[in-house]
């Protein structure tokens, strides 16, 4: 496709404009690391001495991080923490990206979601998972949390530009949650963008979505083998949702971008050669996709503002961000 670079620049310089609220299963990714020192006499382990402990925000978390790191912090949070140790520290993680998190609720019945991963380094340049433990309540939000989301929601979308929705299914996207986003960010004119595994149908009356291919598939009820079957998969979605465009990401085959009226746009992916770790880049495809909706640009153009976005992150480990000066000089070298 051609690309009109003038153009993407126009609308990459205005990122940094929209103010977004990032409504979902907030987490935190706890990297711990440490050094193998011997196989413990315990049991057939590795005792591992360790070094360090990073935390990353993950899950809905990295979206709005995402956000921040492009739009100098002009991002919110709404969703729930449990009361335990894990919520302070993803408070303060939260706090230290320059994230709003006055529109979070405390549920004491609840973990705060947390993923740890324990890593361990055989020697100095080589350092490699070892096991992971997950906290989290997957159970949907008591009716008493709910409300208090929804009020939550009531206060804050009137002050943002669009509102993503992150469902990673963990609980906090109740129907009622779902309904009551989309219902006020239409009464305000906000762009709403849907970021989920499943059960797309459900949402009505959005701005758009951005499902992987595997998601899509699932979805739709058929295999996307050929264009044509990205357009029926795009189609299908538009009607079900009513959205005013549906992003598709394709992995390694790039995007696909399906608008109302058959208008279909495939978009070609940008870095092959330099795939390091895939992990979050569909969060900040998302993030990036709704900055750019909100900053004016068409869904073809958010889309490959998008497209730049993720060929940058997937060089670095774990969940990762980019700027607008990095997306500046990665589009100078398309």
């Amino acid at each position: 496709m051609n690309i009109d670079k003038d153009r993407l620049i126009h609308f990459i310089k205005r990122l940094p404009m929209p103010k977004i609220l990032v409504v979902g299963d907030l987490a935190m990714d706890e990297m711990v690391y440490g050094d193998a020192e011997r196989i413990s006499r315990e049991a057939p382990v590795l005792i591992l001495q360790h070094t360090r402990t990073i935390p990353i925000l993950g899950g809905a978390s990295n979206a709005a991080h995402n956000v921040a790191t492009l739009n100098g912090g002009q991002v919110s949070v709404v969703g729930v923490f449990g009361d335990d140790y894990q919520a302070d520290q993803l408070f303060d993680t939260f706090h230290k990206a320059n994230i709003n998190t006055e529109y979070v609720v405390r549920d004491k019945t609840r973990k705060t979601t947390t993923k740890t991963r324990i890593l361990g380094s055989i020697t100095t340049s080589i350092t490699q998972q070892v096991v992971r433990l997950d906290r989290q309540t997957n159970a949907p939000l008591s009716k008493d949390t709910e409300e208090k989301v929804i009020k939550n929601l009531e206060k804050a979308i009137p002050l943002h530009d669009a509102v993503i929705l992150s469902d990673y299914h963990i609980g906090t996207l109740t129907d009622g949650v779902i309904k009551s986003a989309i219902e006020i960010a239409n009464k305000y004119g906000k762009k709403i963008i849907v970021d989920a595994q499943r059960n797309l149908g459900k949402y009505k009356k959005i701005t758009s979505m951005t499902p992987n291919l595997p998601d899509t598939q699932k979805s739709v009820g058929f295999e996307l083998r050929e264009t044509k079957d990205l357009e029926l998969a795009g189609s299908k979605l538009l009607k079900e949702t009513d959205a005013e465009a549906v992003l598709i990401t394709c992995g390694a085959d790039g995007m696909f971008v399906a608008e109302k009226d058959d208008k279909y746009t495939k978009i070609p992916v940008f870095n092959k050669s330099e795939v390091f770790d895939v992990t979050g880049a569909g969060d900040t495809v998302t993030a990036v996709y709704s900055l750019a909706l909100a900053a004016g640009a068409d869904a073809v153009y958010a889309a490959l503002i998008g497209n730049v976005a993720a060929s940058i992150v997937v060089r670095q480990i774990g969940c990762a961000t980019t700027t607008v000066d990095e997306l500046l000089t990665a589009v100078d070298k398309l």
